[in-house]
């Protein structure tokens, strides 16, 4: 798993979060990061973020950019 430093993430990344809602699931809702809202520097579930289009969800991977 991907995403729980916060260090790692930052506005403006594409990640791929898992809402609240799809915890059970597992289903993984793709995004660009508008803020960060957890302000540990680590968190073992995921850094929770909020996604340009207003979501919150905690980052379980980065989208990794082909240079």
């Amino acid at each position: 798993m991907q995403g729980q430093h916060r260090k790692d993430i930052y506005p403006g990344l594409e990640v791929g979060i898992i809402l609240k809602k799809d915890q059970r699931s597992g289903n993984v809702t793709y995004g660009v990061v508008k803020n960060l809202l957890t302000s540990a520097t680590f968190h073992s579930r995921g850094i929770k973020v909020r996604l340009e289009d207003g979501q919150i969800g905690r980052v379980c991977e980065i989208v990794e950019e082909d240079c």
